[in-house]
């Protein structure tokens, strides 16, 4: 099972319907529970794909059943939410994809995190847990649309190479990305700045830009 906390936005609710449509089990969590479920069965509504496994409710919910778990929360509610559900956390991989996100004067940046990237601050909150920070840079709206091709490679970065392993394995049960071993979490400072990067670029060209990583 893999939930998905905070899993109502567009990179949350992209991550369901992907996984989903590729045999995956899904719980999409909310705070609020009856969001959750609503969110849930928009997913399982959408025409022309297949049969789906995927369920919703609460964020505690999905901290509590799921086997791995994606991070999909806003910034601001990042480093609480951990904190809130940090002990149904424990011995789990958590796929943080939050990016911390500043938007100024119509200006995009990354706020400064003083662990140094958002992954590496959900590693000091859940010092039991296996942190990856994977699928920064993947565009929500592609993903919403569920018979769009992806074209995209998704660096993924860990301190524990087994779960980088496992996170790569499913990052390409998505047709058309492909996994990419970025080394320890301290690269995804990196990654996290560089998503700020293509959205400003997509302001300019009006598309969603994404990473391709030539040479491997």
């Amino acid at each position: 099972m893999i939930s998905i906390i905070g899993g109502t936005g567009p990179e949350g609710k992209g991550l369901g319907l992907r996984l989903a449509m590729a045999g995956e089990e899904v719980f999409i969590g909310s705070r609020e529970e009856s969001r959750g479920i609503e969110v849930a069965q928009q997913i399982k509504e959408i025409q022309d794909v297949p049969s789906m496994s995927i369920e919703g409710g609460s964020n505690l919910k999905a901290a509590k059943i799921g086997d791995i778990i994606i991070i999909s929360t806003p910034y601001n509610g990042h480093k609480q939410t951990l904190i809130d559900y940090a002990s149904h956390l424990k011995n789990k991989i958590i796929i943080d994809v939050v990016v911390p996100l500043s938007f100024s004067k119509g200006k995009i940046s990354t706020l400064p995190i003083p662990e140094g990237s958002v992954a590496e601050e959900a590693q000091e909150i859940l010092k039991d847990s296996f942190i990856v920070g994977a699928f920064h840079n993947v565009s929500a709206e592609d993903l919403l649309i569920p018979n769009k091709k992806m074209d995209c490679d998704v660096i993924v970065c860990s301190n524990n190479q087994d779960s980088k392993k496992t996170v790569i394995q499913l990052t390409e049960k998505i047709l058309g990305l492909r996994g990419i071993d970025g080394g320890g979490l301290h690269n995804s400072k990196y990654v996290e700045d560089f998503t700020a990067l293509l959205i400003n670029i997509n302001k300019i060209y009006k598309t969603h830009s994404s990473i391709k990583i030539s040479g491997i």
